[in-house]
């Protein structure tokens, strides 16, 4: 299962939300570019990206500097990363796309404007994720703020046809909360959608990981950690290892191999 460690940015900074409630925001870092490389070295090979401003149209100012800090992140080498927020058109696909983002994520416009999902979709394949974040049992759009009156059966049950193959879905009640996950409820998501889904929403602990871990990857692709790694309360090297990702123990062994031969044991 993949880790996601998220970076979600306003005006080019990394902070976290309460809710989607960016009156409730908390700023972790002014330099996205080294908390990228600071999970890069515990071990990540996946990164989230969340242009907040644009989901939330702020001034152009802040999308311009959010555009900057995606385009560097994407320069990162070793890092794929998945980004999403705000993204409207296909103009604005093709740009994400010509920075080097490995996913693109369409939320608000996937429930607003099907035509011009399955349109997406069908132009980029599978460059494309589907973004739905609900609470209560109802889809919200524009970063959340608004009802899509939309369930999520709806919703997800549309998503095959459209041509997507994978999906983030964020469980809002949760998200930046660090309550806790309900692994049987992102089940029923993946179940809903026939495909596995990324998991985002409130996880709080080892786990919780182990957990969506467990219930196996014809379900769950992957989960998306953010506040839980910013305030300590796991490193993001024992969240791969509680996810039991192949690509982080790759990565043990071969510092584990590095050490021994310095030295000087024939061991590896």
């Amino acid at each position: 299962m993949i880790v996601f460690p998220a970076i979600d940015l306003i005006a080019g900074k990394v902070v976290r939300l309460e809710k989607g409630d960016r009156s409730k925001m908390t700023v972790y870092s002014e330099d996205p570019v080294s908390v990228a490389q600071d999970f890069m070295s515990q071990g990540a090979t996946w990164l989230h990206v969340v242009d907040l401003s644009s989901a939330f149209e702020e001034p152009e100012e802040n999308r311009a500097l959010n555009d900057e800090a995606i385009r560097k992140l994407c320069q990162v080498k070793g890092l794929s990363i998945d980004v999403g927020g705000g993204v409207r058109s296909l103009q604005r696909i093709d740009e994400l796309g010509s920075y080097g983002a490995s996913r693109i994520a369409l939320g608000t416009v996937l429930v607003k404007n099907p035509d011009f999902a399955a349109e997406a979709a069908a132009q980029f394949g599978e460059l494309l994720v589907a973004d739905i974040a609900a609470k209560d049992g109802q889809v919200k759009v524009n970063g959340w703020r608004d009802e899509a009156k939309l369930s999520v059966e709806e919703a997800v049950g549309n998503l095959s046809s459209f041509g997507f193959k994978h999906l983030v879905f964020t469980d809002i009640s949760r998200d930046g909360m660090q309550t806790g996950i309900d692994v049987a409820a992102y089940v029923k998501i993946a179940k809903l959608a026939g495909f596995p889904v990324v998991a985002s929403g409130g996880i709080s602990s080892l786990s919780d990981i182990s957990n969506f871990a467990s219930a196996g990857e014809e379900f769950i692709e992957g989960c998306i950690t953010g506040r839980a790694l910013y305030e300590g309360a796991f490193t993001l090297r024992d969240a791969l290892n509680a996810a039991g990702d192949k690509a982080f123990e790759g990565a043990t062994s071969a510092s584990v191999c590095t050490q021994e031969s310095d030295k000087g044991s024939a061991s590896c």
